[in-house]
């Protein structure tokens, strides 16, 4: 597990309690900073704002405070020694096992702070899609790999999982689990959170409490990473956890978002001081192919050591600064004694060489290079924590003599070398990249050779033994969008011809012919990536394919008692929310049970799940969207081992009957989720009727292949909230057509009521005698119409957004209406002014039948909508009946949300700490 960045030094067996000095300047400074200050390089700082110390969190009063001159963390000097905080300069030095971010998008996010620089967020930043981690542009580079490890990927997986911890941007109640006080701060970057359960505490608290993360009170809903496979070599994260590209925004060619020349100016400062001098410094060859540089700014007159200094940290690099010099475009090398001065001038105290012309205001930081070094070999097969050896080697030391040395340490001297292999592991914040070293590889060139790439990718990398096992490769992509009900066979010969897919490497290990989808086990990196990309662009049929890499849970490891909670999210419901619940959902559970509508539909996701004994859906949409999950579910049911799993919805949608009659409410409209994940945790399991309606048009239409007159084939499709005919069909109908006429402008609740409203004043003189165009017989029977405009099928107590068309009346003719009593409610309504009375609550529908067969025959075309989806039926048959076994639904419990305490010690489990002690 990856225990964070900001982890505890003194747990760490051999990692460093505190770094050098940075440089060596002979202006009044604090003593060293204390060990419990790791990493930090602290200097009395002037105060010209109000500020807040990020140890304590309270207000630093006077004029003087210690300020970090890497990361910028601000403290009292009582506070000094209390600092546990690591510094960002060593952060990359503390991750147990390197996990890639996900970051989407930059945008402007509020409140938050810089885990890097510790700086608030004012302009552009980055944040991560998984974890809490929020991050300038320029400070991305420096962000180290420490996101969650939502899965095995065969590097160091376990089963044992420590808290995951990320400092700060808590809000400002947020309560210490240890000491029971406010441990976050609006004004600074402040507090711990374990980012799998929740616990909150102090950065001087959290070291007390247990290591081991339980996954607090979300335990059972959450899909245990150790249970979750993905090997994803060659997949970006993005791709891993199916986060849609669309809402990505590229940017420009010129915009340089890895920002180390933007945000390079923000920390400089450029001075208009006369003393003052501004200096680009790149890092290595990478830094100047890609132009990316750091501003410092430093005295007109200064020692060549002190610019040395300034620029190490300006990159967060945590090293001696007389193991660095400078060098000039031209490779021309400043020494330790020279002077700076673009003026020209020298000290006459401090003789030496000196440039006599004027100075560049570019340079290269460059390290010297070295005839021996200590380096730290990772045992790659230890499941937790990060021991390391230290190693001493030389000009003569390759990848074949460090194995040799490395074994008998480990006590492993008896096994073969050939065995194991050294792993090259470049920690960045997007992307964790291995490489494998060749036996004969010179360690000491190797390190040069990445130092002169970049300093900063240098302090960034680590080197891991591992067992030379040949691992199987096996990647599952979804591929949807095909043409339905084609055998395997038939569909393989589609991708032979679109995306030239090479059969000795995959095969076809699922086929959904119903909804045209396959998944393809590939056992090559490079295929699956290529046929990833590809099939994006790919259309068959002038039907645009899609493509998810899909996770292997397994199924074998999951705990007794787990119930995981798949999630399906429509992000263009309910006014754009879906996306912000995208990102929760992401967070609070593990990434690979949430699934995103608009890629691939709802069959990824249960595909992902057909092997899980018991599982929850919950279902975050419209009523249309409810519907269509509930549609899939039935299509699949039986490739499923848990066949009937519960269903809950968060209604995001325009009318959402259906949440309102399972009480989860009449829209969404900005709750917690970590309630609503709660919520429905406690709800209880129902029942709900499905039905089948069959639609038999009588008119013909020409054949395509013949063109020929044919009767047009029936269709059929199911019903969960109600079916209409005539007026309502038709308001809806009307809806449609505008919404499709201008899409961007339906993203909210009440824009689309009001254009609901003016259809109806629109159609409120019309006139229908829809009991003389249409037939009716219920169970058998037929039965007589009164004079109406519209006939309604109603299967729950909810139509148009809340109204009760049926009424509460108590009639003997019909029992009381249940959502499970196998039973429809048939309802008349004589024209808008009575759909209008309904909605308002002053009259109810004139009831015309109860039964459970339904036979409609249409004399001429006539509107109709089924859950809010509305057309022109011809004339023809209409049967309703029961579809299949009646589906599982969750529905709110009426009981308030078990009392655990605060909101804080809910997301927990209760950890005892009294027994660890400090």
């Amino acid at each position: 597990m990856a225990d964070g960045a900001r982890a505890l030094l003194g747990s760490r067996g051999g990692s460093p309690a505190s770094s050098p000095q940075l440089g060596g300047r002979s202006r009044s400074q604090p003593p060293p900073a204390p060990l419990s200050a790791p990493g930090h390089g602290f200097r009395r700082v002037t105060l010209t704002k109000p500020t807040f110390c990020h140890c304590c969190t309270d207000f630093i009063w006077g004029l003087a405070g210690y300020q970090c001159e890497v990361c910028n963390f601000m403290s009292h000097e009582k506070c000094l020694k209390h600092v546990k905080i690591p510094c960002s300069c060593i952060a990359s030095s503390l991750v147990r096992i390197p996990v890639a971010h996900c970051f989407g998008p930059p945008g402007h996010y509020k409140r938050k702070f810089c885990t890097v620089c510790r700086k608030q967020l004012e302009s552009l930043a980055f944040r991560c899609e998984v974890c809490e981690l929020h991050v300038h542009t320029d400070c991305l580079p420096f962000a180290c790999s420490d996101c969650r490890q939502c899965h095995q990927d065969g590097h160091q997986d376990h089963d044992t999982y420590h808290h995951h911890w990320r400092e700060g941007n808590l809000s400002s109640s947020a309560r210490c689990e240890v000491c029971k006080k406010t441990c976050g701060s609006s004004e600074v970057l402040s507090g711990m959170r374990c980012e799998w359960c929740g616990i909150l505490a102090h950065a001087s608290c959290y070291i007390i409490v247990p290591p081991e993360c339980t996954f607090g009170r979300l335990r059972n809903m959450i899909l245990p990473p150790n249970c979750v496979r993905l090997v994803s070599r060659n997949f970006s994260k993005m791709h891993c956890f199916r986060i849609s590209e669309s809402l990505q925004t590229e940017p420009d060619e010129d915009e340089d978002v890895d920002g180390l020349t933007q945000g390079s100016v923000k920390d400089a400062q450029i001075s208009t001081d006369s003393s003052k001098q501004t200096l680009k410094i790149f890092d290595g060859n990478d830094a100047v192919k890609r132009n990316q540089f750091r501003l410092i700014s430093v005295p007109r007159i200064a020692k060549s050591e002190e610019v040395v200094e300034a620029a190490l940290r300006a990159y967060y690099v945590n090293d001696d600064q007389q193991h660095y010099e400078l060098q000039t475009f031209s490779q021309q090398t400043l020494f330790s004694d020279d002077i700076i001065n673009r003026n020209d001038a020298t000290e006459e105290t401090n003789p030496g060489p000196v440039f006599r012309e004027a100075v560049p205001e570019a340079w290269i930081i460059r390290a010297k290079s070295k005839d021996h070094e200590v380096i730290r070999i990772y045992p790659g097969w230890l499941k937790v924590g990060m021991a390391y050896l230290s190693l001493r080697i030389d000009k003569e030391s390759t990848t074949q003599t460090v194995i040799k040395e490395v074994l008998p340490q480990l006590g492993r001297q008896t096994e073969c070398l050939q065995n194991f292999k050294l792993l090259e592991v470049l920690m960045g914040s997007k992307q964790v990249q291995r490489m494998v070293l060749d036996d004969q590889e010179v360690i000491l060139s190797r390190l040069k050779d990445i130092r002169k790439t970049s300093i900063r990718q240098m302090n960034q990398t680590r080197f891991y033994i591992v067992e030379n096992n040949k691992s199987v490769v096996r990647v599952n992509l979804f591929v949807g969008g095909l043409p339905p009900q084609l055998s395997a066979e038939e569909y393989t010969n589609i991708l032979k011809d679109d995306l030239a897919i090479k059969t000795n490497l995959l095969s076809l290990s699922h086929v959904y012919s119903v909804q045209g989808a396959v998944v393809l086990e590939m056992s090559c990196f490079s295929e699956a990536e290529r046929i990833y990309m590809l099939a994006k662009d790919t259309t068959v049929n002038d039907k645009q394919l899609t493509a998810a890499v899909i996770p292997e849970v397994l199924h074998t490891k999951l705990p007794q008692n787990c119930c995981p909670l798949l999630v399906f999210v429509n992000p263009k419901s309910g006014g754009l929310k879906g996306r912000d619940l995208l990102y929760s959902f992401r967070k609070l559970l593990n990434p690979h049970q949430v699934f995103e509508l608009t890629n691939g539909g709802p069959l990824p996701g249960f595909h992902t799940f057909s092997q899980v004994p018991y599982f929850r859906v919950l279902v975050c949409g419209g009523d249309g969207t409810v519907g269509w999950v509930l549609g899939a579910l039935e299509e699949i049911r039986h490739m499923l081992v848990c066949s009937e799993p519960s269903v809950a919805i968060l209604p995001l949608g325009t009318g959402n009957d259906l949440g309102r009659v399972l009480r989860w409410g009449a829209g969404y409209s900005g709750e917690d989720p970590y309630s609503i994940l709660i919520s429905v945790d406690e709800a209880d399991d129902v029942l709900m009727d499905r039905w089948t309606i069959l639609l038999d048009a009588q008119e013909a239409v020409e054949s395509a292949e013949n063109g020929i007159l044919e009767p047009e084939p029936p269709k059929i499709v199911q019903m969960n909230n109600y079916c209409g005919l005539g007026i309502d069909a038709e308001l809806s109908l009307g809806f449609h057509h505008a919404r499709e006429e201008e899409p961007g402008k339906f993203n909210s609740r009440f824009h689309n009521k009001g254009v609901y409203v003016k259809v109806g004043l629109q159609r409120i003189s019309h006139t229908r005698n829809l009991h003389k165009d249409i037939k009716l017989q219920v169970d058998q029977h037929e039965v007589e119409l009164p004079s109406i405009e519209g006939l309604i099928f109603i299967n729950i107590p909810s139509w148009g957004s809340g109204a009760d068309l049926w009424g509460s009346d108590h009639d003997n003719r019909f029992e009381k209406p249940r959502i499970d009593d196998g039973l429809l409610e048939v309802v008349g309504v004589t024209g808008v002014v009575h759909m209008g009375q309904v909605q308002g609550g002053l009259r109810s529908g004139i009831r015309i039948a109860q039964g459970s067969y339904f036979r409609v025959t249409l004399l001429k075309p006539i509107p109709v909508q089924v859950d809010g989806e509305p057309w022109i039926q011809p004339p023809g048959q209409i049967i309703i009946s029961v579809a299949g076994p009646k589906v599982h639904m969750l529905k709110k419990s009426k009981q308030k949300q078990k009392k655990t305490g605060s909101l804080k010690e809910t997301r927990t489990d209760s950890v005892s700490i009294t027994e660890v002690g400090h």
